[in-house]
């Protein structure tokens, strides 16, 4: 006895796929900078420095003298001598009158003119310490600076960006089937 069967043969779609990929580039230009550095102002104010030396009194204790100190100073020597020179002769005038009074005033005197009195020594600075004035003014240095800020200017660029999509195609290599046979089925006799 022959059984009726039912053969089912079925074929699978297949699709091709054609893809192409996407392109992407994205540059970034470098900013464009500008940077100025202003010098600094700098003023610098000096006032010079002084001195004063007065060596007056040293050349005075030399002997250095102005014309009008040397004949000041002799005047009032001269002066002085010619008061102790009258002095003196008062003196010895008075002790010649008074004679009788005794002694011998004549021997006295003429040892006394004959001889100059000792002259006192001691150890001495020509010129004197101090007889030379310094004086000294120090200079003054006045600075002044004023710092400048920086110039700074930045342009920043925008990025280059280029895109390419990608793209499938996609087409139908296989389409898909089902064919069904009936073997030992006679379609004539089948009754439903």
């Amino acid at each position: 006895m022959q059984l009726p069967q039912i053969r089912l043969t079925s074929q699978a779609a297949k699709i091709d796929l054609n893809i192409t990929k996407g392109k992407q580039s994205l540059q970034q230009p470098k900013a464009e900078m500008q940077l100025e550095q202003p010098k600094a102002d700098v003023r610098v104010e000096t006032r010079p420095s002084k001195l004063t030396i007065d060596q007056t009194q040293a050349w005075r204790e030399l002997g250095f003298k102005t014309p009008l100190a040397a004949t000041l100073e002799n005047a009032q020597l001269g002066r002085q001598a010619v008061l102790e020179g009258t002095g003196r002769a008062a003196s010895e005038g008075n002790q010649l009158m008074k004679i009788e009074n005794g002694g011998n005033p004549i021997v006295s005197q003429a040892f006394q003119n004959a001889y100059d009195p000792m002259k006192e020594f001691n150890i001495g600075w020509i010129p004197s310490h101090g007889s030379v004035k310094i004086n000294y003014q120090p200079s003054d240095v006045i600075i002044d600076i004023r710092a400048n800020k920086p110039l700074i200017n930045i342009q920043a660029q925008k990025p280059i960006h280029y895109y390419q999509p990608g793209q499938v195609d996609i087409t139908m290599q296989q389409y898909s089937s089902l064919n069904i046979d009936f073997v030992g089925v006679n379609w004539k006799e089948m009754r439903i």
